[in-house]
């Protein structure tokens, strides 16, 4: 499968933009890996600093409940709080007096209580009836550095490799913390940057960081006090590298709002920005549409013939992995070997492209070789080097198993496109018309020996209601004889196939 419209071989980051919904799409090496949406009414939380008020603590759960103005409360585990000696450039003057630090572990009632107003920030946004996670770790990133507000260390990412090059980063922040204080961490994007680069960047950081001190000072109850980047900013502040070849964006407002930005952020981008001024929608170009809907199908299918199955639940993620039309050529084993380490890669990308988190199983075919049941959980590691998102991969079981875990920050592409099923509640299934029949058998039954109606009418779904009339006829027949009341049935076409109604007349 390919999206690419024209030839080249580096990664492109796609961007259709409408007056409610942005839409960003990562293309690498011609295939679509990823996507992310954010519309107007519901703009991601990651990132946002807030004044909130603990308006429950949870010591069995170790946790508190803060009210940071959105509908559902936000939730702040003992983990993701500082310790009580250092929370008190983040507390207002009606706070709780801070607890002297000692070396037993301090339990959430030490920390937080009923009341409190705390500075927080969003970690991980509202997953379905789950509210945003909140940390009071706060840090702020930029293009080069991320700066942590209750730290005074340096250092480096470890996805840049080289020792020479990581001594020298943290050596150039380490220079400029005396002048501004502060701990960073340096980001990939920092590699070969120089020295006044970060310098630029620490500045900056320090001037935010100021400005949301003085926010805090000045606030008077619940409020935002930071707000981060719109998604077609936050894209060329975390996205874009050397192996980005271009950014395409169909919006000439968008576009030129992001030049004016790279030029003053990201000057090396100006170069690789590109507006698409055609009439044909961009991501059709690129065949993004016809991706985005097989991103929300079941099932996937492989090159060779063989099929994923991916179900998503809240609990957890199970991806099934199936031989399906492919046959191999060689032998069982080699079929079984050949089509996993398709399907590593296939899952891999399936992980990105709907960003499912969580827990999440991998059913892969049976194994008998340990040497292949570890060379597709390699393959599996390999193609997730490129994931932005953390995982953690368990080994093989010998039922073909592996156990993982991605971080999941935002809703997946499904809940976002996606709503329950309003037929069948989101169980995938509903029940048959004979099994609602018999329910209205039974409702029927209770209904008589409770009142003594001259009459029943039942309203139902037109195929229940067929059923009742041609099948079950001589059930309703016996049923009107035992409780001696006559019954008459009114389809109603609006009616779900669950649904329906006794009225006693």
């Amino acid at each position: 499968m390919t999206t690419r419209a024209e030839g080249g071989t580096g990664d492109e980051i796609l961007i259709n933009v409408t007056p409610r919904e942005t839409r960003v799409t990562v293309v690498e090496n011609g295939v679509l890996q990823e996507i992310l949406i954010e519309r107007a009414g519901r703009r991601g939380l990651v990132g946002n600093i807030y004044k909130g008020r603990v308006c429950r603590v949870l010591p069995g759960m170790e946790a508190a409940f803060v009210d940071i103005g959105l509908e559902r409360a936000a939730f702040l585990h003992v983990s993701d709080i500082r310790p009580a000696c250092r929370l008190e450039p983040c507390l207002s003057e009606n706070s709780a007096p801070s607890v002297s630090h000692s070396d037993r572990i301090l339990a959430i009632t030490d920390l937080v209580r009923e009341g409190q107003d705390l500075v927080v920030q969003v970690i991980k946004d509202p997953i379905g009836t789950k509210g945003a996670r909140l940390t009071t770790h706060i840090t702020l990133p930029s293009r080069f550095l991320v700066f942590l507000a209750d730290s005074d260390v340096a250092g480096v990412s470890v996805k840049i490799d080289g020792e020479r090059e990581r001594q020298r980063l943290k050596e150039v922040v380490n220079a400029f913390r005396a002048e501004f204080g502060g701990g960073y961490i340096v980001r990939t994007a920092a590699e070969g940057a120089e020295a006044w680069a970060l310098r630029a960047d620490m500045q900056f950081l320090q001037r935010l960081w100021g400005s949301i001190q003085d926010r805090i000072r000045e606030a008077n109850g619940i409020m935002t006090l930071y707000e981060d980047l719109p998604l077609v900013l936050r894209v060329l502040r975390d996205f874009v590298g050397d192996n980005v070849e271009r950014v395409r964006v169909d919006s000439r407002e968008a576009s030129q709002r992001m030049m004016q930005f790279a030029e003053k952020f990201v000057p090396e981008m100006v170069s690789r920005l590109e507006h698409y001024p055609g009439e044909r929608p961009i991501f059709e170009l690129y065949g993004i549409e016809d991706e985005i809907q097989r991103g929300l199908s079941k099932k996937v299918t492989l090159k060779s013939g063989g099929y994923l199955i991916i179900d998503q639940t809240e609990a957890m993620t199970t991806i099934d992995v199936n031989t399906g039309a492919y046959v191999g050529h060689r032998n069982l084993e080699e079929t079984i070997f050949k089509t996993n380490l398709e399907a590593a890669a296939a899952i891999a990308r399936q992980l990105r492209l709907r960003n499912l988190g969580g827990i999440i199983i991998l059913d892969f075919i049976d194994m008998a070789s340990e040497e292949h049941r570890q060379a597709v959980l390699k393959a599996l590691e390999k193609h997730l080097e490129k994931d932005r998102a953390k995982s953690h991969i368990s080994q093989v079981s010998p039922l073909g198993l592996v156990e993982m875990t991605r971080k999941r920050t935002r809703e997946s592409l499904g809940q976002i496109l996606c709503e329950p099923c309003p037929l069948c509640d989101g169980r995938g299934s509903i029940k048959t018309a004979e099994t609602v029949c018999y329910e209205i058998f039974r409702e029927l039954l209770r209904e008589a020996r409770q009142y003594a109606p001259r009459q029943f009418v039942v309203l139902a779904a037109p195929d229940v209601v067929d059923v009742m009339l041609d099948q079950e006829s001589h059930s309703v027949a016996q049923l009107e004889a035992f409780i001696d009341i006559p019954i008459k049935f009114q389809a109603e076409a609006l009616y779900t196939r669950e649904q329906y109604d006794v009225v006693l007349m």
